[in-house]
């Protein structure tokens, strides 16, 4: 699996948690849009997308299967989220 375009939209809100948002197309064929981009107490994380549930919880719309999938989806996001900000 190849992440073949990343694009990242900055959030510009200084006090905020969320510090972008992104999307990603996977092998020039599958997109993922509205993918997180979020500043925690152990640094920047990705959340994918999500909806609330009727009793009040979220769950991911979209998600890795595995661990590994999980890696090259937060390290290539967060590479291009710094990128972008260089850029900014």
């Amino acid at each position: 699996m190849q992440l073949s375009n990343i694009k990242i939209r900055l959030v510009n809100k200084d006090d905020e948690l969320l510090k972008a948002v992104a999307s990603v197309v996977i092998d020039d064929c599958f997109a993922v849009h509205d993918i997180k981009i979020i500043s925690g107490k152990a640094g920047l994380f990705i959340s994918m997308p999500s909806r609330r549930t009727p009793d009040g919880h979220y769950r991911d719309i979209a998600h890795p299967l595995d661990s590994e999938t999980r890696e090259l989806f937060s390290s290539a996001i967060l590479a291009a989220y710094e990128e972008e900000l260089r850029n900014a």
